[in-house]
């Protein structure tokens, strides 16, 4: 692991712990009920946190998996994957905030996700 790897890594991760501090701080101070932007402001920053937290774990996972060599695009590859779960967790809890959320739509949501991911990664 280089140490652009190490610092990008750390870097991510503060940058989560940060985004995570301001979900707390939504959640906390303001009501959805009473103030219904702040359910979807809450719902972005849930979605930007999820996706910092998973990009530098998603790029160790695929660090560990080639026997500690990083190859090139695997950054690339973590982002968008990081990217994809920032945008479904994202989206669920705004269709959970409105009421239409149902075990259904999530699948079908997954499903589309994991597609476009799968033809992502294809190897040609």
């Amino acid at each position: 692991m280089e140490r652009r790897d190490r610092i990008a890594n750390i870097a991510l991760l503060v940058a989560a712990a940060v985004a995570w501090c301001a979900v707390a701080y939504i959640v906390v101070t303001q009501d959805p009920i009473a103030d219904p932007v702040a359910g979807f402001r809450g719902a972005a920053l849930m979605g930007l946190a999820s996706a910092l937290t998973i990009a530098p774990l998603a790029w160790l996972a695929v660090y560990a998996r080639h026997r500690r060599i990083a190859y090139r695009g695997d950054w690339g590859r973590a982002l968008r994957r990081a990217g994809w779960v920032g945008l479904v967790v994202g989206l669920v809890v705004a269709l959970r905030l409105q009421g239409v959320l149902s075990p259904p739509i999530v699948l079908f949501i997954v499903a589309i996700v994991a597609f476009a991911e799968v033809t992502l990664t294809v190897d040609r």
